[in-house]
C-alpha cells in the first residue's frame, strides 16, 4: 500500500521518503521479496522494480480499503496463492512483522489470517497476512471507497501476532519523519 495524499507532510509522498538510502517502498518490497507475486498500490509515477504489478485504488485517494481491493484485482492476473500479505509502506520497520506473521500461518492453522498487534494492543490491518479466499470473500460485492479496512476484516477469524512497537509505527507527521530518521 503506497497511496495516499500525505496531507500532514504537505503532500510529500511517504513512499519516497528514505531511510539508510532506501525508499520506504523499497524497504517494504524487500520484506516481500520471497512472495510469489507482488503488487504495489499507488500512483503511476512511483518507481517499482520490473516484475512488480501496479494498481491504483478507484477512485484515487479513496483509502486503504479501496487499495486492498485494487491489489486483489491486480493479483487476479497471477495464479492464486493461499495467503495475501498486506503491508503499508509508511511503516519503516514493517519487515520485522513479516516473519512473525508467516510463523503465525504455520503454527496457528485454521484462521482467516494473522494480524500484527504491537504492545499498545491496537490491531494493524495493514501489517497482516490474510487467507486469500477469506479476504476476497470479505470484499465481494462491496464498494470499498472511503471505508475502513476493519469494516471488511472485522468478521474474519484473525489470530493476533505480537510484534515490536517499531514494526507497525507509521509515518504521518514531520515528527514521525525525524523519529524514524527519514529524509
Amino acid at each position: 500500500m503506497a497511496g495516499g495524499r500525505s496531507a500532514r507532510l504537505g503532500g510529500r509522498p511517504k513512499a519516497g521518503l528514505r531511510q539508510g538510502g532506501r525508499t520506504l517502498v523499497e524497504l517494504t518490497l524487500d520484506a516481500v521479496r520471497e512472495a510469489a507475486g507482488v503488487v504495489v498500490v499507488g500512483p503511476a509515477e512511483l518507481a517499482v522494480p520490473a516484475g512488480v504489478l501496479r494498481a491504483r485504488e478507484d477512485p484515487p485517494f479513496s483509502g486503504p480499503a479501496a487499495g486492498i481491493a485494487a491489489g486483489l484485482r491486480a493479483l487476479g492476473a497471477l495464479p492464486e496463492a493461499p495467503w495475501t500479505l498486506v503491508l503499508a509502506c509508511d511503516m519503516p520497520g514493517v519487515a520485522r512483522a513479516v516473519p512473525l506473521l508467516l510463523e503465525g500461518a504455520r503454527s496457528v492453522p485454521g484462521t482467516d489470517g494473522h494480524i500484527s498487534v504491537p504492545p499498545d494492543g491496537r490491531r494493524q490491518p495493514l501489517a497482516a497476512l490474510y487467507r486469500t479466499e477469506a479476504l476476497r470473500a470479505a470484499y465481494a460485492g462491496q464498494d470499498p471507497a472511503d471505508r475502513s479496512v476493519f469494516s471488511f476484516v472485522r468478521h474474519l477469524g484473525l489470530h493476533d501476532v505480537t510484534v515490536a512497537e517499531d514494526a507497525t509505527a507509521d509515518v504521518d507527521t514531520w515528527d514521525d519523519v525525524r523519529r524514524h530518521h527519514l529524509t
